[in-house]
């Protein structure tokens, strides 16, 4: 167990952080994220106002749809990144939990007139069901049956006698979804998944916060205060698909001014040879030269290899590049490759 954001996290459960990683990936791995943070956003003005926080194109979104988008400032940098569901009379959003208080102040102070902000967090629960047989599980406890509708949509069910939303959405790469439920019933749905998955036999099992790092790692998604943060702007960090700049957004301007003039660093990912890569640690060229830090780096179970990520000079981010990781003192070979390591469910 570890703090994380006023909560008290696991790292591992007794499976371990590595077999954790490779359950997710062959079956069905269950997160408690109740960390995380939930707003809904109601009102004649709503519409308009999440258009103008978020950096997505949201005007062509109906329910049940759902879809990734950053929350940034003027410079273009990331404060955060959400998730926003369009539902039927209101906007629901997911925020990280270590910018919860952040974003909702952020986001009070851009509020016009006939715009409602609720931070709903506290009563609503949070669970992800993640997996290659995730939807096999969820389909056994629900009615209707969360397979029903597309990735990146959400339902309304009833799972296990609990009134569930479910997103068809996640942090691992894989199929299957994130629930959303009266925090009272919390205890009774995760044990339910569990004696469900026994009960059909299928390997379910709780995963930590070092396998849910390596799983989204290997997916290619970005992990706040790492991969994004209120020192990265969106276009070195490659998140120029997120953004709709045919719309105004907050940022947007900057943005456009560094897709013209080119970023000063690009994210890649390294193929790292002969050691661990941490974040921190300076990646150089051939020659030893600093041209980048990693701002994330571990072992990566599914494809088997030591990977980083890093921000590194334009002229060496292009997949093939031969650069070094400096570790303890060493300069390890490392390659630039193409990102992600492990291709998610849903771009298969």
């Amino acid at each position: 167990m570890a703090p994380f954001a006023g909560y008290e996290m696991p790292i591992s459960y007794p499976t371990g952080a590595i077999e954790e990683h490779k359950i997710a990936r062959r079956s069905v791995g269950l997160f408690d994220i109740d960390h995380m943070g939930q707003f809904e956003v109601s009102g004649p003005g709503a519409d308009a106002f999440v258009s103008r926080m978020a950096s997505a194109r949201v005007s062509n979104m109906v329910p049940p749809m759902a879809r990734y988008s950053l929350l940034l400032d003027e410079e273009g940098k990331v404060i955060d990144d959400l998730f926003l569901y369009r539902m039927e009379k209101s906007w629901w959003i997911v925020v990280n939990a270590s910018n919860r208080e952040k974003d909702l102040t952020w986001m009070k102070d851009h509020l016009v007139p006939g715009v409602s902000l609720e931070d709903r967090s506290d009563e609503i629960y949070m669970i992800a069901v993640q997996g290659p047989k995730a939807l096999a599980l969820l389909n056994a406890l629900s009615s209707p049956k969360p397979s029903s509708v597309d990735r990146f949509c959400w339902l309304k069910t009833i799972m296990a006698g609990i009134p569930v939303l479910f997103g068809r959405t996640g942090y691992t790469g894989e199929d299957g979804g994130e629930l959303f439920f009266p925090t009272a019933s919390a205890l009774q749905l995760w044990e339910g998944l569990l004696a469900e998955g026994e009960r059909l036999g299928i390997e379910t099992k709780p995963i930590g916060l070092a396998a849910r790092d390596s799983l989204r790692f290997e997916a290619g998604m970005p992990l706040h205060g790492h991969e994004i943060s209120p020192e990265i702007n969106a276009i070195e960090a490659g998140f120029r698909w997120a953004c709709d700049f045919d719309k105004d957004f907050i940022g947007a301007e900057t943005l456009k001014r560094i897709l013209a003039e080119g970023p000063s660093r690009r994210l890649v990912c390294l193929d790292v040879s002969g050691g661990v890569p941490r974040e921190g640690y300076e990646v150089t060229d051939t020659s030893g030269r600093i041209v980048g830090r990693c701002v994330a780096g571990m072992y990566c179970p599914t494809v088997n290899k030591y990977a980083a990520n890093a921000f590194v000079e334009p002229p060496f981010s292009t997949p093939g590049s031969s650069l070094q990781v400096i570790i303890r003192g060493q300069g390890k070979p490392a390659a630039v490759v193409k990102r992600p390591l492990y291709v998610p469910a849903y771009r298969r």
